[in-house]
């Protein structure tokens, strides 16, 4: 399985907007999460999902929530 890596920048993109697209680096990981940093320097910690990052093949969270449109950050 893909994990994060610290230092490493990852890219996601709107469901809606392919021209939307979000960027994180990866500041400090522990086993089940993954603290972010955005372009804007605003950081957050969020929760590996272990069901979905199984699925893929790579580990998955939300940064921006969990909803129906949700786009996931994949390693």
């Amino acid at each position: 399985m893909k994990k994060f890596e610290i230092g490493k920048t990852y890219n996601m993109r709107s469901a809606c907007d392919s021209a939307c697209i979000w960027s994180y680096k990866v500041t400090k990981r522990t086993a089940q999460t993954v603290t972010l940093e955005d372009e804007n320097g605003k950081t957050m910690t969020c929760r590996i999902n272990n069901q979905i990052s199984a699925w893929n093949n790579a580990e998955t969270v939300h940064p921006l929530g969990r909803y129906s449109m949700a786009p996931a950050l994949r390693a």
